[in-house]
């Protein structure tokens, strides 16, 4: 997979094998930044890196802020969704999530607190077309 990448999908299928092809070059330390509207498959694309490491638990993080999950590798899983103000992410100990590493951290609605991220990472845009047909790019920094 060459940077910056991107493509239309149409199938959740689509989606799964974009996901996998993605997976395959993760290393742990490696932060993943992924935006999109509600409903675009944010969680969904998370939910198919984490199979490919042997993960299958996976479940939004929206009410909890993160979830850690073991596999082949360690995932922090993300969602900034419902938070509000900067200092619940200090709060929780973010800085030290991306610190690890020993752990793939995915991150959901990153761009609400963008200014706290590394520059060096992974962003991951999805869009929503109609039905199962999604834009997905994704670019290195």
């Amino acid at each position: 997979m060459e940077f910056p990448f991107n493509i239309i999908v149409n199938s959740e299928e689509e989606t799964t094998e974009i996901a996998i092809n993605f997976a395959k070059i993760l290393l742990p330390s490696n932060i993943i930044a992924i935006t999109g509207d509600l409903g675009t498959g944010k969680t969904f694309f998370v939910k198919a890196i984490a199979k490919y490491f042997g993960i299958d638990n996976v479940t939004s993080p929206t009410f909890s802020i993160v979830n850690t999950y073991t596999g082949k590798v360690k995932i922090n899983h993300f969602d900034f969704y419902r938070i509000r103000k900067i200092e619940e992410l200090y709060d929780i100990g973010f800085e030290e999530y991306l610190c690890d590493s020993s752990a793939i951290t995915l991150i959901e609605w990153a761009e609400m607190f963008n200014e706290i991220l590394p520059i060096n990472i992974f962003r991951i845009e999805i869009f929503h077309l109609g039905d199962s047909k999604r834009e997905i790019k994704i670019k290195k920094n």
